[in-house]
């Protein structure tokens, strides 16, 4: 692999900064953004008074923790609008992601929000190995989906050329690489997978292509994930991390030189780790909840947002920021399937859309040829034959493909073939770790 590590004059001056210098930023920037969530979203207002703290009450970073937690609930309760902290004219864009009842969280940017973000994203590219003049392959989703907007104008923004592929059509995805010769794909990592076959079914060597380094979010994956995409494609693979409701793609990421974990860029979002049960802070070090507090998002600022990811923070290493650990796990039953994130719930919401169907149903998570599936396994109602059945399926498919934007298989089963339970339902049947 090539060396693509930073120079330091090509850094930010933050980039350099010293932590103090960084954290006396973080006050400054903390101080305005709560202040200006407080006075300009009413629903956050309320949350505080409750709690009977105000903006003035924050003078040093840890009085943050005694500002209320904000979660997805919030955002669903005050659909669509009710966080924006801006005039709707000034709102410039919106994207939204999916919420465990099917109706999606709204987020919006201003046109100095979205500059922010391509800002960051390009200094996530270039801490990832991407440098000015890349051609940049982007085969994430475009659309409300953040994923491919946040990674075509940061690498726009970095003096790149992009590649808009889109998710999809993997043997055009496959000849896209072999013909525009692009440096950078910026992907899911199971996707990239599903490339790196076709690749080998049309006789290209994965690792004779020109790609030098693979930046790959929006799902989790591991280290010996990492290693074999390494060794399979010849490129650097590195993580990034973001999440709709605080920007999108690059809120953190890893650097090329070290690939030890992701910095998060603490000059625009201040970084927590919880109790999931208590909600207490705990100290850098320990295994807890990612909370995250926006500094500079002017349309939707979010004060102490519970991820539900569970990570723990460390000492900055290729940059002042401090890192968190790739994301173990959640602290809710959401699954993440090829980069959409999905809840049980709203597949029961959609179910019970298809009348021919009982509410019975179970979500069985598998892996083929190393790319996750997803099976819904729901009973026929008892005066549902099979041919009303067979259509009712293919209906629930084509509604979860329309809804949620994921192809999940249906299988239609007899009444009380899926188990029951006097307690808390198995809604989640996962064979991947027996694969």
């Amino acid at each position: 692999m090539p060396d693509r590590s930073a120079r330091p004059e090509d850094l930010e001056p933050i980039e350099r900064a010293s932590v103090d210098e960084l954290r006396e930023l973080q006050l400054e920037r903390l101080q305005w953004s709560v202040r200006h969530a407080y006075e300009n979203v009413p629903p956050y207002r309320g949350m505080c008074e409750e709690l009977q703290v105000h903006p003035g009450d924050l003078r040093q970073l840890s009085d943050l923790a005694r500002f209320p937690l904000t979660d997805k609930e919030v955002l669903r309760t005050t659909y669509p609008y009710g966080m924006f902290a801006v005039a709707r004219e000034r709102v410039s864009r919106l994207h939204a992601s999916s919420g465990t009842t099917g109706r999606p969280t709204v987020v919006g940017y201003t046109r100095d929000d979205i500059t922010t973000w391509a800002r960051l994203m390009a200094r996530s590219i270039r801490a990832a190995g991407g440098r000015p003049g890349d051609r940049v392959h982007v085969a994430y989703g475009y659309g409300l989906f953040t994923g491919g907007l946040g990674a075509h104008y940061g690498a726009e923004e970095l003096g790149c050329t992009v590649v808009p592929v889109s998710g999809g059509m993997t043997e055009r995805q496959v000849m896209l690489i072999r013909d525009l010769e692009p440096d950078v794909i910026m992907v899911t990592p199971s996707y990239m997978l599903a490339i790196v076959d076709e690749m080998r079914r049309q006789g290209v060597d994965p690792r004779s292509t020109s790609l030098a380094v693979g930046i790959f979010g929006a799902e989790p994956w591991t280290e010996e994930l990492r290693t074999e995409i390494e060794e399979q494609v010849d490129i650097h693979a590195v993580d990034i991390y973001g999440l709709s409701e605080v920007m999108g793609p690059g809120v953190a990421t890893e650097c090329v030189e070290t690939k030890d974990g992701l910095h998060v860029w603490e000059d625009h979002f201040y970084p927590e780790i919880t109790d999931p049960r208590t909600g207490e802070v705990l100290p850098d070090g320990e295994m807890g909840e990612l909370v995250l507090t926006s500094l500079t998002k002017q349309a939707m600022p979010v004060i102490r947002y519970r991820t539900r990811d569970l990570t723990r923070l460390l000492p900055g290493t290729a940059r002042p920021m401090r890192r968190i650990e790739k994301i173990t796990g959640r602290t809710d039953d959401m699954i993440i399937l090829r980069g959409v994130n999905l809840f049980p719930t709203q597949i029961e919401e959609l179910i019970l859309r298809t009348p021919p169907l009982a509410p019975h149903f179970q979500c069985v998570l598998s892996r083929t040829d190393r790319l996750d599936a997803m099976t819904v396994r729901v009973e026929r109602r008892p005066e549902t034959g099979p041919q009303a059945a067979a259509q009712a399926g293919a209906e629930l498919a084509a509604l979860v493909k329309n809804t949620i934007g994921v192809s999940v298989a249906v299988e239609v089963i007899d009444p009380d073939g899926v188990e029951r339970s006097a307690g808390k339902m198995r809604r989640i049947v996962d064979q991947r770790r027996a694969d």
